[in-house]
């Protein structure tokens, strides 16, 4: 069954209470935001149905949620000082700008991020918070400018990571674009074109990576799409894995569910080479990521030469 919540927390509220109602359902996969999955917990939690957030990065989706809410996302308190690192200790760059959806997503994941920098001795210039429907960034970028900074940081999704690259590039700032795995989609390259080379990206999914597990499910996505999968569509790929794994451990119930998952260990898994749960904290247990870029119109891996030394 599918409910499109519009990731509108009262909406996923009415999602829940009909999916608690229905003995058919066994697991709930969603919501896309945290903060509507969030709002929904507790009656999943009363339900006594496992609600499997496989794109909530939340810090406390899980740890608020009970024991009947997990995930197979890395969190923003995870990913953010992770993204921090790279720019900071990795790519060597000290004075950031930082761009962020003015969001609960963008907002937690601008403080970690800022305040991951600053422990590793970096300044952010400017901070500019801006709203997933605009459109004009030309005033914004004047206050970067005006700031001098090393780079930008895109705390952004595909949509508006491109059209802001495209308009750093018309106002001539020289400077790397540094993001996270919410750039890593092909629509990310398609929508910015020249402009989004030479981004560097904290991701965890690479689609040109040669291990066999990886290329299977890449061919066989591309066969069927004509295009690249980006991040979100191989982590729904993983996560019906996990639960059919859950399933076959503990049954096809709402108990089994719940039985299942904390003995799940090494299920394969593209995104993550193989998944064991810290039961602890209902996430997945040491999570990896990979240091990307842009080169040429495609996702590769970073080549190691620092963006000072490039240009």
């Amino acid at each position: 069954m599918f409910e499109d919540s519009q990731s509108d927390p009262k909406q996923s509220v009415i999602v829940a209470q009909k999916f608690v109602a229905d003995p058919k359902i066994i697991v709930e996969l969603g919501d896309f935001s945290s903060g509507a999955s969030m709002a929904a917990s507790a009656i999943y939690e009363r339900g006594g149905l496992v609600q499997f957030g496989f794109t909530n990065s939340h810090p406390d989706f899980t740890s608020a949620g009970g024991e009947y809410t997990w995930s197979n996302s890395v969190t923003q308190a995870q990913a953010s000082p992770a993204l921090a690192d790279y720019a900071v200790t990795t790519l060597g760059l000290k004075r950031l700008a930082v761009f962020y959806l003015n969001t609960d997503w963008g907002k937690t994941s601008h403080d970690l991020f800022t305040g991951r920098a600053a422990e590793l001795g970096a300044e952010i210039v400017d901070s500019e918070a801006y709203l997933a429907e605009e459109k004009d960034f030309r005033s914004a970028l004047t206050r970067v400018r005006d700031a001098n900074p090393d780079a930008i940081i895109l705390i952004s999704y595909q949509a508006d990571g491109a059209l802001i690259a495209q308009q750093i590039a018309t106002a001539g700032l020289d400077v790397p674009l540094v993001g996270g795995g919410s750039l890593l989609s092909p629509d990310y390259i398609k929508l910015g074109g020249a402009a989004v080379n030479g981004t560097y990206i904290l991701g965890q999914f690479l689609p040109n990576d040669p291990r066999p597990e990886v290329k299977s499910v890449v061919d066989a996505y591309k066969a069927k799409y004509s295009e690249d999968p980006d991040f979100f569509a191989i982590h729904a790929y993983d996560t019906i894995h996990l639960i059919a794994k859950a399933i076959e451990i503990g049954g096809p119930t709402r108990e089994g569910v719940l039985a299942g998952l904390p003995q799940i260990k090494d299920v394969p898994s593209v995104i993550y080479g193989t998944v064991t749960f810290d039961v602890a904290t209902r996430r997945v247990l040491d999570p990896t990521f990979l240091n990307l870029e842009v080169v040429d119109g495609a996702f590769t891996l970073w080549d190691g030469v620092a963006p000072s030394a490039s240009r």
